[in-house]
């Protein structure tokens, strides 16, 4: 009986080396974009390569300190945030690692990827200034710092100074037009506010059409998202918005990017750089810019209908990796200019 024990487990060893082991193939994402505005293209990525993705969604803030805590432990192999200024700060924190790849490198511009390839962009976004129709001539402004000017006494709404998006636009003014003149535009512009800064974007384009203010600044795809929105009052509201593209003649309008990194501990590199190399696929960025009214990275591939209808305009041309490590200079600013 011993003897037909020993056969058999010398068998069975024998038939699992001789059998190639299965190793499924998968790629852990860490996103502070929401499950809605991601998930689908992680799926369609999944359905063409086989390669299972893993997605925990959750606040970039929140995100980027569970990797530190996580350390050599994490499971994440890409983390996306929704600006640069997050971005760097991840690169910064030493929570990235620089993406290889030679041809995904060369697929994005050069000014929307890092010194260092430890983060690249996916997506552009812009932040214009926003009005109700018939209520404002899309002439009566025409740049940003108009925005601070007596013309606009308590007109405006605007998010906090704790939004990053707002952190982005006052870092790149600083690297445009300096520290003093950024922190004198940031004083008349809270003295012009209609109201205590409060809410998302969306927010303040509502706020607009109500009629709490003239102005509003937000970014395009959330007023894109509402154009679209199942639910018609949402797009009711939206449809009496108009856009103002500011600084056309000088800078250009203020513009930011969504963007992913490969983390320093990243255990499936290959997989994550081909997850990247998909989402700059032509088809990709036609997504994005169709369901999520993002502009996208790549030329040549079609705005969505909502996008075109906002107009063609001049972007900033800035080094988001300058604006991101400028993140704290900026909010200091806006603290000192008494944006809450």
């Amino acid at each position: 009986m011993e003897v037909v024990i020993k056969k058999f487990i010398f068998a069975s060893i024998l038939a699992s080396l001789l059998i190639p082991s299965v190793v499924a193939q998968e790629v852990n994402v860490y996103s502070g974009r929401q499950e809605a505005l991601i998930k689908p293209l992680l799926d369609k990525f999944s359905e063409r390569t086989g390669i299972e993705v893993n997605l925990v969604t959750g606040g970039s803030d929140a995100l980027i300190s569970r990797l530190q805590s996580e350390g050599d432990l994490s499971p994440a192999d890409i983390i996306i945030m929704a600006d640069a200024g997050r971005l760097v700060r991840a690169e910064q924190l030493g929570l990235t690692q620089a993406v290889t790849d030679e041809a995904l490198i060369q697929t994005v511009p050069e000014a929307f990827k890092a010194d260092n390839n430890h983060w690249i962009a996916l997506t552009k976004r812009a932040r214009p200034i926003m009005y109700r129709k018939g209520d404002v001539s899309p002439d009566a402004i025409s740049t940003l710092a108009e925005l601070g000017t007596d013309a606009w006494k308590n007109e405006v709404c605007i998010r906090s100074s704790s939004n990053i998006y707002n952190q982005s636009m006052t870092a790149s003014l600083i690297l445009l037009q300096g520290e003093e003149a950024t922190l004198a535009w940031s004083k008349a512009l809270v003295g012009n506010f209609a109201r205590s800064p409060k809410g998302g974007d969306r927010d303040q384009i509502k706020a607009v059409v109500a009629g709490e203010c003239k102005l509003a600044v937000a970014n395009t795809y959330y007023l894109g998202g509402m154009l679209t929105s199942a639910d018609e009052e949402t797009r009711a509201i939206a449809e009496q918005v108009g856009v103002i593209w500011p600084d056309q003649d000088t800078t250009g309008t203020h513009i930011n990017i969504s963007g992913a990194a490969i983390t320093k501990y990243a255990q499936n590199t290959d997989e994550a750089q081909a997850l990247l190399a998909f989402m700059l696929e032509a088809d990709s960025q036609q997504w994005y810019a169709q369901v999520n009214h993002e502009y996208p990275l790549l030329d040549g591939v079609e705005w969505s209908k909502e996008l075109q209808s906002f107009g063609t305009f001049k972007a900033q041309d800035v080094d988001f990796e300058k604006m991101g490590a400028m993140n704290g200079e900026a909010l200091r600013l806006m603290d000192k200019a008494g944006w809450r």
